[in-house]
């Protein structure tokens, strides 16, 4: 392996975290002997093809610094490749961290771990979920949370957990059960309605939310959380148990464990990792060990 590792860093992520996160990272890194380059890019897709480029070229890892916005756009480069991921996440959700058990907001920690890793050849394989070309590491949102998510999109002129809360509320107000056509695996097509359907490789979003509390990542399957036609009054009561994931034992929620999921329902976005998929209809699939990461 080469000892010249590849920063992939998100300047504005929390608020300029990841600007002040990549030093420390990279001192952790460099302490440990690596050479580290940094990329970074005038945009998403600029970034992107840098690090597409870093993993061709036979960086020894690719140390994503940011939140899972930019862990999503380091799993693109590196899915179904051989070189690592590194995680030093410092964004506002962390989501994919906190599934792997890595350091949350501690940079220096992040960057001790990847290298400890990286020297002792500790790497694990995960699974990512994959809609066409687009890969997933935690968990695609589509129903009532992602409608939460678009409202808080066009929200542009408040910030913070205060924008989720009214974007919550308003969303309350205007809420409707939503008709799905679901098919698990090979299994028939179904039509049901429901307040949302999550799909999750990993067990949280948003911020710790553990939607599909008993997901893990390496068992070559997807917990899809369905949380069935409700009041807004039963939706009140059981939305606030999801950060508990207590949430799993109420009547209406089933989960199903599969490797491959169609959606299908009008008028709804899908959500992975935080970031805007596109709308309804999709396939999903589980690819068991489509990426390495540095983690315990």
């Amino acid at each position: 392996m080469t000892s010249e590792i590849t920063l992939f860093v998100n300047p504005t992520a929390g608020s300029g975290r990841g600007a002040r996160a990549a030093q420390p990272a990279a001192s952790a890194l460099r302490d440990a002997g690596f050479s580290v380059r940094t990329v970074l890019g005038e945009d998403a897709d600029d970034a992107l093809r840098r690090a597409r480029e870093a993993v061709a070229g036979g960086t020894g890892a690719l140390v994503a610094v940011g939140g899972d916005g930019m862990m999503s756009l380091a799993l693109q480069a590196v899915a179904g490749t051989p070189t690592p991921l590194g995680v030093v996440a410092v964004g506002t959700g962390n989501d994919f961290a906190r599934a792997l058990g890595l350091p949350v907001r501690d940079p220096a920690a992040a960057g001790r771990l990847a290298a400890e890793a990286l020297r002792a050849g500790t790497v694990r394989s995960i699974d990512l979920g994959r809609v066409g070309k687009r890969w997933f590491g935690s968990v695609l949102a589509s129903g009532f949370d992602s409608r939460v998510n678009d409202r808080g999109n066009r929200m542009r002129r408040i910030g913070g957990r205060f924008k989720y809360d009214l974007a919550v509320l308003a969303e309350l107000a205007a809420f409707r059960p939503i008709p799905y056509r679901l098919r698990l695996d090979d299994g028939p097509v179904t039509e049901i309605e429901a307040t949302l359907i999550a799909v999750g490789n990993g067990s949280t979003y948003g911020g710790g939310m553990r939607i599909c509390a008993d997901a893990v990542m390496d068992d070559g399957l997807f917990d899809v959380t369905v949380v069935g036609d409700c009041s807004r009054t039963t939706l009140l009561k059981v939305f606030p148990k999801v950060y508990r994931g207590t949430h799993l034992g109420h009547p209406a929620v089933t989960v199903h464990r599969v490797s491959s999921i169609s959606l299908a329902a009008a008028g709804v976005t899908a959500y992975a990792d935080g970031e805007p998929l596109g709308p309804l209809p999709l396939d999903a699939t589980c690819v068991p060990g489509a990426a390495r990461v540095l983690a315990p």
